[in-house]
C-alpha cells in the first residue's frame, strides 16, 4: 500500500513537508490504541502561512479550497511523522474543517472539499471520511482554514 500511496502523491506533484512543530502548549498528534488524533493544521507551505484572511472578505472559495488542501497535506505529514508509514492508515475517520469567514459566507462545505478530495485521492477508500465544516470568526495567525483529523491506524 505504501508504494501505491507514494505513487499517488507523486502523480499529484505532492512532496510531504516536514511535520510542523506545535505553536503552543500541545502535541501535534496523540495515538491511543489504534486511533490517531492529529492536532489542527494550518495552510502552511514552504514554512509560511499560505492563505490568510476571511472567506467572504477578500478570500475566495477557490483560495479556501487550496488552503484546505494544504491543511490536508500537513495532516499527512503529521501522520507520516507519527507512524513512519502512510500505509498504516486504515481509514481517515473524521476531519473537522474550521473556516475563517464572514457571517454571510455559506460555502464552507466547498472549502472542505479541498481537503476531502485530497485525502481520498492520496489514500483511496481509506481517505473517505465523515466531516464537519464550520465557520469561525477568526483562526490562529489569521489563517483562513484549520483542520484536525481522527484516523484509525494499524
Amino acid at each position: 500500500m505504501t508504494a501505491e500511496i507514494d505513487a499517488r502523491l507523486a502523480s499529484l506533484g505532492i512532496v510531504l513537508p516536514a511535520a510542523a512543530a506545535p505553536a503552543a502548549n500541545y502535541v501535534p498528534f496523540v495515538q491511543s490504541g489504534n486511533m490517531l488524533y492529529i492536532s489542527g493544521q494550518l495552510p502552511m507551505e514552504a514554512g509560511t502561512l499560505a492563505v490568510t484572511g476571511q472567506l467572504g472578505a477578500g478570500v475566495h472559495t477557490s483560495e479556501g479550497q487550496r488552503a484546505a488542501e494544504l491543511c490536508a497535506i500537513n495532516i499527512l505529514a503529521q501522520v507520516q511523522a507519527a507512524l513512519g508509514d502512510l500505509g498504516r492508515v486504515r481509514r481517515v475517520v473524521k476531519i473537522t474543517v474550521l473556516v475563517s469567514s464572514t457571517p454571510d459566507y455559506y460555502e464552507h462545505h466547498l472549502v472542505a472539499n479541498g481537503a476531502s478530495n485530497l485525502l481520498a485521492n492520496v489514500l483511496g477508500e481509506a481517505g473517505r471520511h465523515a466531516r464537519a465544516a464550520v465557520g469561525m470568526a477568526a483562526l490562529p495567525l489569521n489563517a483562513a482554514v484549520e483542520i484536525d483529523a481522527v484516523l484509525e491506524v494499524e
